[in-house]
């Protein structure tokens, strides 16, 4: 997926059954069954177009797999296996020998129109006027309206007031503290509501993304939610590589429970809580701060680098708790579009992930964090470097070179025993029990 030209195509099988592309160009391909996201390939131009049996066999195949994780009967939703992937009681040749499979496809596809009026939409933002706007602007066109709109804007000045100035909708925070988590728990403060989801300002929410949210935590029993996250744009090759060989946030099309089982059979080697969803797209009832605690201000971009998210989740699962990964509700990020913002990104990813582990092993004392650092994470860098080194990508290495950057930074933490031993207050202090 090297070319200059690379587009984004999205293709509802269950409208189209030929695919009229004559366009010539490599191509990300995102299929739906109406609002539903099926799945997604990519091709190169001599692969395109999709004849029609090709398109009927997309459709089978992602209709089975839909089928599976959604029917009750058959076990659904599915549990998140070790390596973050589905465990299906339903193989994919049964699903195609299901009766009516269309027919239940439609059924599952059907669009949520949930009342979002309990949802808190929070989104933290810092010098990013423009992707503000934009994000916004997605927000604004939900088919369920949030019950409010929060932005917190973590820079000096406070400049995105002008751009809010432009939503009457939006309530405004200025939050001078930097760091992201800091911004979310601002955030968590000003919201009112009994659901909080979180986006960030370089991404775009589709328009079913709030009802979506309120649909699933009306039907599940868990506590917190993430969602799909789609790239918006893949112009460039830094985005590219972002999402082809760096895996971007994820691909996986049908929704997984994330639970106390999954935590401690990947515990041993540092509880896999990354793999449960991104912060761009993830929402949690109110209990979960009053019950786990707010997010870790050490970590998170403006901090340590990121994290903050996946050791909420960490705290969560320790706990008890539940996350349901549901991809009906949908955003869609814009990816860093030039190498050296991304060997930044991934700079700060790794370095991050670094200080969580440490924050986590001092929290719970579980070794698999210390495992995870010393062992797992070279032995990626290691098998990363030798597959760049005879197979590429182009640019690989250097961006490996900026994630062994990362874990080099991120030992320090390991040795700053003041910055280990700060500890948040008690939750209960921190955030009322408060809704409607």
């Amino acid at each position: 997926m090297n070319g200059d030209a690379f587009r984004i195509r999205h293709i509802d099988l269950e409208a189209t059954d030929a695919d009229a592309d004559t366009n010539g160009t490599a191509s990300l391909s995102i299929f739906w069954w109406k609002d539903l996201p099926l799945g997604m390939k990519a091709s190169l131009p001599d692969e395109l177009p999709y004849t029609r049996a090709r398109l009927r066999q997309f459709a089978a195949e992602f209709s089975a797999a839909q089928l599976a994780a959604r029917s009750t009967s058959l076990g659904a939703p599915l549990r998140a296996t070790y390596e973050g992937w589905p465990k299906s009681a339903l193989s994919l040749t049964a699903a195609l020998g299901a009766k009516g499979l269309i027919d239940r496809l439609d059924e599952l596809a059907t669009a949520s129109y949930a009342s979002a009026q309990d949802i808190s939409v929070v989104i933290c933002t810092r010098d990013r006027g423009p992707a503000l706007a934009e994000c916004l602007r997605s927000v604004a066109r939900q088919r369920s309206a949030p019950g409010e709109v929060i932005i917190v804007d973590n820079s000096r000045d406070g400049n995105a007031r002008r751009v809010c100035a432009q939503f009457p909708e939006v309530r405004y925070v200025h939050e001078a503290r930097p760091g992201l988590s800091v911004a979310r728990t601002a955030g968590v403060h000003a919201s009112r509501r009994a659901i909080i989801a979180f986006t960030d300002d370089d991404v775009e929410v589709h328009a079913g993304w709030t009802a979506e949210i309120a649909r699933a935590f009306a039907e599940r029993d868990v506590e917190a939610l993430t969602g799909l996250v789609l790239p918006a744009r893949l112009d460039t090759l830094a985005q590219r590589r972002f999402q082809f060989d760096m895996g971007g946030f994820g691909s996986t099309f049908v929704p997984l429970v994330f639970d106390r089982r999954f935590f401690e059979e990947t515990r041993p080697n540092g509880a896999h809580v990354w793999k449960i969803g991104a912060g761009a797209n993830m929402a949690f009832r109110r209990s979960v701060f009053a019950r786990v605690g707010l997010f870790d201000e050490r970590l998170g971009a403006g901090a340590a680098g990121c994290s903050e998210d996946s050791e909420l989740w960490y705290r969560l699962l320790a706990a008890g708790g539940a996350c349901l990964y549901e991809p009906r509700a949908v955003v869609f990020h814009h990816h860093r579009s030039d190498w050296p913002g991304l060997r930044r990104q991934m700079r700060a990813y790794m370095k991050g992930h670094v200080a969580a582990l440490v924050v986590q092993y001092d929290n719970f004392g579980d070794r698999g964090n210390i495992v995870r650092i010393w062992k797992q994470l070279p032995a990626y860098f290691l098998r990363t470097f030798l597959r760049a080194l005879f197979e590429g990508p182009p640019g690989r290495i250097r961006i490996l070179a900026a994630e062994v950057e990362g874990w080099l930074a991120g030992l320090q933490f390991l040795l700053r025993f003041g910055w280990r031993k700060r500890r948040a207050l008690r939750p209960q202090i921190l955030v009322e029990e408060r809704a409607g």
